[in-house]
């Protein structure tokens, strides 16, 4: 509770959590919210710019923009939570064990961050999708993949500094087991720098997304995706503007409240605050 109160602090951190539940609750009902099928294509009312009947216009195939962004809102929400909260997983869960044992176990998973950061985030995730069929499972089973490594590396940190407190201690002295003493005792005092990191870790993989389908290498089409919609803008920049503001905005709006509510969280979180 304290965390929270810290946190209301701020009347931009408050904001940005209310855009990002707003942006939830738009997605989750998209079928119900959006004016038109997202992938009707009307060749008639190509190129149509923002107006009574098409708030956000139509694109290249008549498509009605505002309802394509909708549904787009499920694609890049769906994979900046389900990639955040896989590698959420997976970091902590080799972070615990390597900070908990160290030794050998510490030895292998360092060298495995090591070697997945030896590679740009971008240009690894372009290689894994690459090798099979675009989909919202493959683009979520990459950045889970390259995104781990900073969950594992504030874990391990935790853990390496909480392992020899007196309640560690006191655990293994009633005699609890290890996996009760590291995921019961030690992991849920450890997740502090974790959660602000799984915010930041948002707004990195809908950025991700949007580049990704951008590139071609997103959903497969005709499914919509804010990404895919830039990718259409480029051709038509010069007299269909509408195509690259909207979109644009609605990434550069979503990534920034994460960012924002990563940075205040940080702050609350902070024993010196």
């Amino acid at each position: 509770m304290r965390t929270w109160r810290r946190f209301r602090r701020s009347p931009i951190a408050t904001a940005a959590v209310g855009f990002v539940v707003l942006m939830t609750l738009v997605a989750a009902a998209a079928p119900l919210l959006a004016p038109y099928p997202p992938d009707a294509v009307e060749l008639g009312r190509r190129l149509l710019p923002p107006g009574p009947a098409h708030l956000f216009g139509t694109d290249d195939l008549g498509r009605d923009v505002l309802s394509r962004m909708i549904h787009g809102a499920r694609v890049s929400l769906a994979v900046g939570f389900l990639a955040t909260a896989l590698s959420l997983v997976a970091g902590s869960f080799l972070g615990a064990i390597a900070g908990y044992y160290g030794g050998a176990a510490d030895w292998i998973v360092s060298r495995l961050v090591e070697l997945v950061l030896c590679f740009p985030f971008l240009l690894l995730v372009l290689a894994i999708v690459a090798l099979f069929q675009p989909s919202i499972w493959t683009i979520l089973i990459a950045l889970a993949i390259t995104s781990w490594t900073t969950e594992a590396r504030f874990v391990r940190a935790e853990f390496l500094r909480i392992r020899e407190m007196e309640y560690a201690q006191a655990a293994r002295a009633s005699g609890a087991r290890d996996p009760r003493i590291i995921f019961r005792h030690l992991l849920p005092n450890a997740l502090g720098p974790v959660l602000v990191s799984a915010s930041f870790g948002v707004a990195s993989a809908i950025l991700a997304e949007s580049a990704l389908s951008f590139l071609g290498f997103g959903v497969a089409l005709p499914a919509a995706s804010w990404g895919s919609i830039l990718a259409v803008a480029q051709e038509y920049i010069e007299f269909a503007w509408w195509l690259a503001l909207f979109p644009g905005i609605a990434i550069f709006a979503t990534v920034a409240a994460f960012n924002l509510i990563g940075d205040r969280l940080r702050d609350a979180l902070d024993p010196r605050a």
